[in-house]
């Protein structure tokens, strides 16, 4: 795998999903003999046809069946296989979030969950097809590693990582077609460690998914505002990077937690359960979804709706962050 500025651009273009699912299978899929890719019927929306044709054995396409696809999953990790299973994350981490609790967690099955179009990605589907509660269910899971890439790259990497670890992950996409970059250049992807993005004395905003992109546009307003943002990117979910969090809270005196999915039990949760835990932490401000619904339309329309675009996310933070002045 060539991970060069021209291929992060490309997979850019392709968004996290066709990055995943046109790069990363095929390359898992020649490396590894024991593999299996099963959907439950996106092989053509998830750009997975490159796939199906070159490894037919190495495929299967269950049907609109995702409950049963997981358990054809467990079945097959089973017997030696690693799995990749991939749907709607609205459907694998809500429709079947009992089989995955009783044959993956429970049982601790090699296999790898991807949720395509998680936080608001299918923006017009409605709230049947958005994700903003699946961080909540899974990371309460035991046995769950839990990760959220901000950008294309990311998750080629994470899928990659997947593959040659043991025991289930979920893997959490949300970056459709032309996903921002964060990375432009190979880095060195570290499961369950915090990624410091930008230097500042001001306040500390940890942010997860296509979040780590509008974060790091909102620091560049609040810097002409003369209130000097750092931006931490938080792609490990589950496990949380404890020293990496002391680290933070030690240097900040405010903490700004962003994401694409209800901040109840998601990635602020996440921070803050173990910032409960110390002494003498920081105040947290929690931006996500506030426990309500949106409006269907455009994603970037539902952002608008839930204070989530660079423009809001820099007002509040400022707002936040004279408050305690």
């Amino acid at each position: 795998m060539k991970y060069t500025p021209a291929n992060i651009k490309m997979w850019a273009r392709m968004g996290q999903r066709g990055a995943v699912f046109g790069v990363a299978m095929p390359d898992i899929a020649a490396r590894k003999d024991q593999v299996k890719l099963l959907t439950a019927d996106l092989a053509l929306l998830s750009g997975m046809e490159r796939y199906a044709k070159k490894y037919p054995d190495k495929f299967l396409n269950v049907g609109i069946a995702e409950q049963n696809m997981v358990g054809i999953a467990a079945g097959l990790a089973m017997d030696g296989y690693c799995v990749f299973a991939s749907t709607y994350a609205s459907f694998i981490a809500v429709r079947s979030l009992e089989q995955i609790r009783q044959n993956l967690s429970h049982m601790g099955c090699n296999v790898k969950i991807i949720g395509s179009s998680a936080g608001a990605a299918a923006a017009k589907s409605g709230i049947s097809h958005w994700a903003t509660e699946d961080l909540a269910f899974l990371r309460a899971l035991p046995n769950m590693t839990v990760l959220s890439p901000a950008d294309s790259l990311e998750a080629v990497k994470m899928a990659e990582w997947a593959a040659d670890t043991e025991g289930p992950v979920y893997l959490r996409l949300s970056g459709g077609l032309g996903c921002p970059i964060t990375y432009e250049a190979d880095y060195d992807f570290v499961p369950g460690k915090l990624v410091p993005l930008r230097e500042g004395s001001g306040p500390a905003v940890i942010a997860t998914g296509l979040m780590v992109s509008e974060a790091m546009k909102a620091a560049v307003l609040l810097e002409k505002e003369g209130i000097p943002c750092a931006v931490y990117n938080m792609h490990t979910i589950k496990p949380v990077d404890k020293e990496g969090l002391r680290e933070v809270f030690s240097r900040h005196r405010l903490i700004v937690t962003v994401e694409e999915h209800m901040v109840t039990g998601g990635m602020g949760s996440a921070v803050a359960e173990y910032k409960a835990t110390l002494a003498n932490t920081p105040r947290q401000v929690f931006l996500g979804f506030q426990d309500a619904f949106c409006e269907a339309g455009a994603q970037r329309y539902v952002w608008e709706q839930a204070g989530l675009t660079d423009i809001q996310l820099a007002a509040r933070i400022a707002q936040e962050w004279r408050r305690d002045a």
